[in-house]
């Protein structure tokens, strides 16, 4: 009940016209930046911070929350209508989002579906921060260097086989995404690896002109090389809002998928280093294990809801460390750390404490700003669709300059470019092939997180395996990643013994 009634303090602050108007502004700077291929709320929240100087810090974090909390919707805007990903946690969008809105030609309402189910996973989240927050935190407190590490071999394990019915092609490509991750400074010792003698790969490949190329510039090839297949514009009718809405039985697909991730992105959310991204991938793959009316990668509803749930389930999350504890729980985090301190505030255990009308008008803009997003986000849908009514024609040097500008802001250097020129020819290939680059993108993200968190672990055991075992987290992890890997043989041997019986008789 003390939450309730400090969170109505909070919203007395927030209702103020100050505030109500740059939490409107963030809201719709967030889904701006976010639909921008390239900036994503790091670079968005690090460029803004400087026009809050003037403000007084309770309306400064209020306009930067505001807009790192509805990135995460705008992300999906460029994933779901050019298939490439405005920033990192909309990678997983794309490979339902895209497929709905073209081969399905329902663009409407794959972004309505996405808007909904971020505003169900950031109302979860908001709503655990509330009223857990501080104990969230210190839970998070509890996953070291094992915990993380069989958090990651549990997830890393599972995307091989996650989208797409080839499990061998998932495992290659995982394989391969690793590989690249690799690449650049030992994160640990400083020491180069697989440079290969340039002062560029020094830095490693970066991420976002990674997978604009993999992702973007490859769609640009794969129109390209059917141009003479699809003469016509992908998209002919006119849509208005009402048209893009989904029917009842669509909503009732989405709730579950976009509950369950809310929770889980929310957990992960609060974990340091995981971040949305993070958070985004497990929701798919947890989907994974659940039934979907369509198969996920087709255009499944259920795919676009658990990954967009889960992102802005974590950014709510992330809030949770970030106050009670001043830990970020990513880059973004880092940033508004930055801005806490520079304005004369020191995050801690302490902090709801010393500045309580602070922290709480902080949780209270986000519920303003998850609902105005919502109502922009839905709004703006006509208009959004109507980029899939230009000709192919004019679609493939659009999305290539789309491609160039975002790999080039990223990196600030034509480094960008020619990493997102490079990626895109694979990527076209591996697609032409059969070959999904999805779980290949996903073990990039994860492979740093896991080679950091595997490396300290062993330098804190000594190089021990019992260490994964002592903690209680950790050990029940290993047991799931011990069952994930034996279910398939499992399955495969069984088979192989009722196939035997059946030629038998």
């Amino acid at each position: 009940m003390q939450n309730l009634e400090l969170l109505f303090t909070g919203f007395v602050t927030v209702f103020s016209v100050q505030n109500v108007l740059v939490t409107m502004l963030g809201a719709v700077l967030g889904l701006l930046i976010g639909a921008m291929p390239g900036i994503g709320s790091l670079a968005g929240v690090a460029l803004l911070l400087p026009l809050t100087y003037k403000f007084n810090p309770t309306t400064a974090i209020i306009m930067l929350g505001a807009l790192y909390y509805s990135n995460m919707y705008g992300g999906s805007f460029s994933a779901i209508l050019l298939n490439i990903p405005g920033d990192s946690p909309a990678v997983m969008t794309a490979i339902d989002g895209y497929p709905m809105a073209t081969k399905r030609k329902r663009p409407g309402q794959a972004l309505y579906t996405s808007n909904i189910s971020s505003f169900t996973g950031g109302l979860i989240g908001i709503c655990i921060l509330t009223f857990m927050g501080p104990a969230l935190a210190e839970l998070g407190l509890k996953f070291g260097p094992a915990e993380m590490t069989s958090l990651l071999l549990v997830a890393m394990t599972s995307i091989g086989w996650l989208v797409g019915s080839n499990p061998t092609k998932g495992v290659v490509l995982t394989a391969v995404g690793i590989l690249i991750a690799s690449m650049g400074m030992d994160t640990l010792t400083g020491s180069p690896r697989f440079d290969f003698g340039s002062m560029y790969l020094l830095g490693g490949v970066p991420f976002i002109p990674f997978v604009i190329g993999t992702v973007g510039f490859a769609q640009v090839m794969k129109l390209v090389d059917e141009k003479d297949k699809k003469s016509n514009n992908i998209i002919n009718e006119k849509l208005t809002i009402k048209g893009s809405m989904i029917s009842l039985h669509e909503l009732k697909r989405l709730l579950p998928p976009a509950i369950r991730s809310g929770f889980l992105g929310t957990f992960v959310g609060v974990l340091p280093g995981a971040g949305a991204t993070t958070g985004a991938f497990l929701g798919y793959a947890t989907q994974k294990a659940f039934k979907s009316e369509e198969p996920l990668g087709t255009g499944a509803i259920e795919g676009i809801a658990a990954c967009e749930s889960a992102n802005n389930a974590a950014a709510a999350g992330s809030f949770a460390p970030l106050l009670a504890l001043g830990i970020p729980g990513s880059g973004t985090g880092a940033v508004l750390l930055g801005g806490l301190m520079m304005w004369g505030l020191n995050p801690g255990p302490l902090l709801f404490t010393n500045q309580p009308e602070f922290c709480w008008s902080l949780i209270a803009s986000l519920f303003l700003a998850n609902i105005i997003t919502l109502f922009i986000a839905l709004g703006i849908i006509p208009f959004l669709v109507r980029i899939l009514t230009v000709p192919i024609k004019l679609m493939i040097p659009a999305i290539t300059m789309v491609c160039i500008v975002g790999s080039y802001s990223s990196t600030n250097s034509l480094y960008g470019v020619v990493v997102m020129l490079i990626s895109g020819v694979f990527g076209f290939l591996f697609e032409k092939n059969g070959y999904s680059t999805a779980p290949m993108l996903l073990s990039f993200v994860l492979a740093p997180l896991l080679e950091s968190n595997m490396r300290k672990a062993f330098i804190i055991s000594h190089g021990s395996l019992d260490f994964f075992v002592k903690s209680p987290i950790s050990l029940v992890l290993v047991i799931l990643l011990i069952l994930i890997i034996s279910t398939p043989i499992i399955r495969g041997s069984l088979k192989i013994v009722k196939n035997k019986k059946q030629n038998k008789k």
